[in-house]
């Protein structure tokens, strides 16, 4: 009898910690094969057959559709150059140049990853449309106050993350990503 306890036991851990630990792996963000560049974060393997079974699983649970490998990559950024996490209430400075890609897009989405309803009705920019400088780079503001130029706005307050996809990339396939030079992002104030 005393064995038949000890055996009901032992499942009873084994399924609490395999579901417990099922369940933490799949709320966070993809675990494995992350690649940063200063405050943006890719995961060429995320599109393709050589995705761990963690993104998966976790691409399964939350109906994302990544880009596949051939189609491109893309970046996210929650925090800004120095480490900050990025919020609505700041005004930031995306500045630079970025990786070669036939086209590419800046979008800002809120904590939870909507899209934001504002009244300029633009939530990115893409390669065709941002102004540039003489040299070729770029500078978008993202804020809740009307900025000159190129500007994304929000209507948030609380956290909020940028995805720059880069379309028709030399470095979709993952083997170039680590010489990449990604734009800044910086903090131009809090009101």
């Amino acid at each position: 009898m005393r064995l038949l306890i000890n055996l009901a036991i032992a499942i009873a851990i084994a399924v609490i910690v395999g579901f417990g630990s099922a369940a933490l792996v799949l709320d966070r963000e993809r675990l494995f094969g992350a690649v940063t560049r200063g405050a943006w974060t890719a995961w060429p393997d995320t599109g393709s057959a050589d995705a761990d079974p963690y993104t998966a699983a976790m691409l399964a649970r939350t109906g994302e559709v990544p880009l596949g490998a051939g189609e491109g990559l893309a970046f996210s950024a929650d925090a800004d150059g120095a480490g900050a996490r990025l919020t609505g209430g700041c005004t930031y400075r995306i500045t630079g140049q970025t990786p070669p890609a036939r086209l590419w897009t800046l979008t800002v989405y809120d904590a939870d990853g909507h899209l934001m309803d504002n009244p300029a009705r633009r939530t990115a920019f893409h390669s065709r449309e941002a102004l540039r400088h003489e040299d070729g780079s770029f500078t978008i503001s993202v804020s809740r106050a009307a900025q000159p130029g190129n500007w994304l706005p929000v209507t948030t307050t609380e956290g909020i993350r940028l995805i720059l996809r880069l379309y028709d990339t030399p470095l979709a396939g993952g083997a170039r990503v680590g010489a990449v030079v990604m734009p800044e992002i910086e903090k131009a104030g809090c009101p």
